[in-house]
Order: structure tokens, then C-alpha cells, then sequence
């Protein structure tokens, strides 16, 4: 997005996007001059007619996105004045209202999603108890888990909003996010007693720089997996800076996001275990590199991403040597009587 055509509007980025290859946009609901959130929820024709300006394009929305209006729904107050600037002007200084303001775009957001007929939604979580996650002094016991009790009331009634739109919450695990591991989106899990709507944004960018196991835990979590951010990262500690080195500069850290095939992460083991566990939604490219022009990186980014799709066997590979032995011969292939 941009102040430049073709980025500064909705059909500028379709056209930009097809011509690169793409076949879909995941579309931000913070900037009503791309896509009014509050019309697409009330509205079946406003949806209508989205869809088919970007099928002129030949391209689909693959999910909505409130990154922004999910941080917003819980921000501790050594954040506020941050955080301010992506709340609407009417509830800006007032952390309350904002909050409320937030719930109820993203309440919004599940019905243009069901109006769209979008089975998953990309957000953000909020974050009340990040500023402990390394405390001195320590954090006084049951400070994370009154945390965790408190995001999870507030996205009960979002998450059964979405229920009755149909459509998955997608959380992205990101630092600054209360839900940016594995065990935090468990804990969270946990307080909202499973909901069968609470599930995960994967982006193993975020886990490089975590330095966490990023295919097993698709291995671990591939039945709450339902979207995907493709981004690149790598991590290349030193004698100076790790894992807490986010002083300094994007380009000077341990920890940087890079465009796709440029960064340490292996996407064909990625692309296959999703294969393996049957993941059916988007591959969306989110670009973020330090270094690499952002033209260049969509552009080399959808043929990245189309050359490690995986079009799944119908067949086991060594199926033309069955033997066609029938279940009543088994107990005797095995040296028991039949």
C-alpha cells in the first residue's frame, strides 16, 4: 500500500499483484480507503462487488486481516501512546473505548468474512503481560495467568462471533504479542476452553528468530494451523547480540526478516509437512526484509511460492507391487494359524 498508483488502491494492487502471479490478496481492514470494514459487514452487494473487481483480475481475497485491531484489544498501558495512533481518533487517550472500539471491529470483521464466504481470518492477539517476559525484579506469582484471563474474556464473545460467521481466528505468533509461541497459544487455548475457533496464523519467521523448532511444531499444532504467512528469516548470533538484540536497527540484528530464498528457513520441508497434514488454505507471501527492494520481493515471491507447491499423490508410490493378498491369508503371513 502506498500514495502512488498502483498501491494506493484497491484495484492498482490487484491489477500489480495478478501481473506478478498471485492469485489472491489478503486484504487489511484498517484502511477504509482500500476496504470499508463497517460496509462490508452490513452490506452483500458492497462484498459483491469487491470480489468482482479482483475477479476482473482474476484474483480472490484469501483472508481479511485486523492485526491492528486485534493488538488493539488488549494493550498494556507502557504502550498506549504507541498504540494509540492506529486507533480511531474518537477513542484515542481513552483505553477503554479503544478497547471496546476494537471488539467491535472485529466483530465486523466476522460478518464481512461470512459475507465474503472466508473460512479464515488473520489477526493479531493483544498483549497485557509482555512487558514481564524477562522481569527484574520477577514477576509476582499469578501475574500471567490474571493476564491470560483477562485476553481471554475479552475474545470470547469475538471468537463466538466468528463462530457463528464460520470462519477460524487465525492469531499470528509474534513477539510483542501475549500469543507468540507455542506454549503461550496453548495457555491461551486453555482459557478459552478450546475453542473451536481459536487457532494459528504460522509464520516461521517468527519462530527463527525465537529460535524455536519451526517444523515440529507443525508437527505439534497442525490441526490449529489454518493460514500461512511464507517469510524468510535467519539468525546469525554473535559475540555482541542474540535473540534480545531488537535495539538495534532491523539490519544490524541477530534475528533479521528476509525475502523468500534469501534466509535460513528450509520451505520445502515446511511445504511438506503441510502437504502431509492436509493443510488446505492460502500461502500468503507477507514481505518483510531489511534489505531487498519490496518490488523485488513480490516479484520474486509468487514464483517462490508456486515452485514449492505440492501437488499431493493419489497413489502410494509402490502400489504396483501389491500382491493382492487377501485379510483372511494374514494370520498365515505372519506364522499363526489362520
Amino acid at each position: 500500500m502506498g500514495d502512488t498508483p498502483p498501491f494506493d488502491s484497491l484495484d492498482g494492487l490487484a491489477g500489480w499483484a495478478a501481473g506478478l502471479g498471485y492469485r489472491a490478496l489478503q486484504v487489511p481492514t484498517s484502511a477504509p480507503g482500500l476496504f470499508d470494514l463497517a460496509t462490508a459487514a452490513d452490506s452483500q452487494t458492497y462484498c459483491d462487488d469487491v470480489r468482482g473487481r479482483l475477479a476482473e483480475h482474476g484474483l480472490v481475497i484469501s483472508e481479511l486481516s485486523t492485526h491492528l485491531q486485534g493488538q488493539l484489544l488488549a494493550v498494556h498501558p507502557a504502550y498506549d501512546t504507541l498504540f494509540d495512533g492506529f486507533a480511531d481518533p474518537s477513542v484515542r487517550g481513552r483505553p477503554a473505548d479503544r478497547a471496546e472500539w476494537a471488539a467491535a471491529q472485529l466483530k465486523l470483521a466476522a460478518r464481512a468474512s461470512q459475507r465474503l464466504g472466508l473460512k479464515a481470518h488473520a489477526t493479531f492477539s493483544g498483549s497485557l503481560a509482555w512487558p514481564y517476559l524477562y522481569p527484574w525484579p520477577p514477576r509476582p506469582p499469578g501475574l500471567v495467568e490474571a493476564a491470560f484471563a483477562e485476553l481471554a474474556r475479552r475474545w470470547r464473545p469475538v471468537l463466538d462471533a466468528f463462530d457463528e460467521a464460520g470462519t477460524d481466528v487465525c492469531y499470528e505468533l509474534h513477539p510483542g504479542e501475549d500469543l507468540f509461541d507455542g506454549a503461550t497459544f496453548e495457555r491461551f487455548l486453555e482459557a478459552v476452553d478450546h475453542h473451536p475457533r481459536a487457532n494459528i496464523l504460522y509464520d516461521p519467521s517468527h519462530m527463527v528468530l525465537q529460535q524455536m523448532d519451526y517444523l515440529a511444531f507443525i508437527d505439534v499444532f497442525h490441526a490449529r494451523i489454518k493460514a500461512f504467512h511464507v517469510k524468510d528469516a535467519e539468525f546469525r548470533p554473535s559475540a555482541r547480540q542474540g535473540v534480545y538484540g531488537g535495539y538495534a536497527p532491523w539490519v544490524d540484528r541477530a534475528g533479521r526478516f528476509r525475502s523468500l530464498g534469501d534466509g535460513q528457513i528450509d520451505f520445502k520441508a515446511i511445504f511438506s509437512k503441510l502437504t502431509q497434514y492436509g493443510y488446505d488454505g492460502w500461502a500468503v507471501l507477507e514481505w518483510e526484509c531489511c534489505l531487498k527492494h519490496p518490488e523485488d520481493g513480490a516479484r520474486e515471491g509468487a514464483a517462490f511460492i508456486r515452485d514449492h507447491m505440492i501437488r499431493r499423490t493419489e497413489r502410494a508410490f509402490d502400489d504396483f507391487a501389491d500382491a493382492g493378498v487377501d485379510h483372511g491369508r494374514l494370520r498365515p503371513l505372519l506364522g499363526l494359524s489362520a
